[in-house]
């Protein structure tokens, strides 16, 4: 790649918001579109993010349009302004069937060169469990999905888990091109003022300055 330098999933938008036209995005090594689920989620109740020190809280709920209108609206703009842009498709969802409807149409759309599993997502069908913090269902996702996929697969791991090395492994089992890390931590934003949670969602995921020591 031109640049090794690519934004987290959602940073960017599907190419599509205020803060993508400050940068020429094309000179980016790749861009991660946001999480995309098979039907469209409206996210969280505001306040979605919360500026800390050294680091930003943020509770979107990943907010996105559903696959259909990524297939055949977000993606056709985004490869227009962009033709050269490599693009990774991030897929999330509350079941595995889930992940593996989106990955299908992502990866057959022809302009994704590559699909991210967010598996920090909960499963509806383990008690809401986050897909990536069970080894044995990490490793199934990730072998269902290699299973529809046309392009390569990475895996976004969650570092709220006990032992993320079992976790890696699992999904290399399940037979991943790669893993990326690490998603948000856990953590809570408190209003001195009035003793409240600033988030609308209570808990967010803090990403930035502050978490690249446990990233690394």
């Amino acid at each position: 790649a031109k640049n090794p330098i690519m934004p987290a999933s959602g940073t960017f938008g599907f190419g599509d918001v205020p803060s993508a036209n400050k940068y020429s995005l094309d000179t980016l090594g790749a861009l991660v579109i946001k999480t995309t689920t098979p039907e469209a989620r409206t996210g969280n109740p505001d306040p979605k993010i919360s500026v800390i020190e050294d680091g930003v809280l943020n509770a979107v709920g990943l907010t996105n349009p559903g696959v259909d209108v990524v297939v055949s609206e977000k993606l056709p703009a985004l490869r227009e302004k962009y033709p050269e842009l490599p693009i990774i498709g991030s897929v999330g969802g509350a079941t595995e069937d889930d992940y593996v409807e989106v990955a299908t149409k992502l990866s057959q759309s022809g302009m994704v060169n590559a699909l991210e599993l967010n598996i920090s997502c909960p499963n509806v069908h383990e008690g809401g469990m986050a897909f990536g913090t069970v080894p044995e269902v990490a490793e199934r996702l990730t072998k269902k999905v290699k299973e529809v996929s046309t392009v390569p697969v990475y895996v976004k791991l969650s570092p709220n888990v006990t032992d993320i090395v079992a976790i890696a492994k699992a999904v290399e089992r399940g037979g991943a091109d790669g893993i990326s890390m690490i998603n948000t931590v856990l953590g809570m934003h408190i209003d001195v003022a009035s003793g409240k949670p600033v988030l609308g969602n209570i808990m967010g995921g803090l990403s930035g300055k502050a978490v690249k020591a446990i990233a690394i």
